[in-house]
């Protein structure tokens, strides 16, 4: 199995957990499943796709009155994962130049 289909297995399995209950926990999935990626040098594209895939594949079986609900949960679930890119994202150009700029 390569890094992206492990990826995607846990993925889903951590969404497919959040959905039903939305719990704190479950979300704390989410998080820990975005500092693996970021660990594991995953692009912040191949984890959108990541979503994307495992969105299409809850929605594809759901009833249309549920799918306001499942979105919602997804964008949750998706800002909890990228939080920590956003984090390194942030440290990274939240640095000191490494040398004075001169006017």
């Amino acid at each position: 199995m390569t890094r992206l289909e492990d990826l995607l297995r846990d993925y889903r399995a951590a969404f497919l957990r959040y959905l039903p209950q939305r719990s704190e926990a479950a979300l704390a999935l989410g998080y820990q499943l975005g500092r693996n990626a970021i660990d594991d040098r995953v692009s912040l594209l191949n984890l959108v796709g990541v979503h994307h895939r495992v969105l299409a594949e809850v929605l594809a079986g759901a009833p249309e009155q549920d799918i306001p609900s499942i979105t919602a949960a997804a964008s949750d679930f998706l800002v909890e994962v990228l939080s920590t890119f956003d984090m390194a994202h942030r440290s990274v150009h939240d640095r000191p130049a490494p040398f004075p700029m001169h006017e």
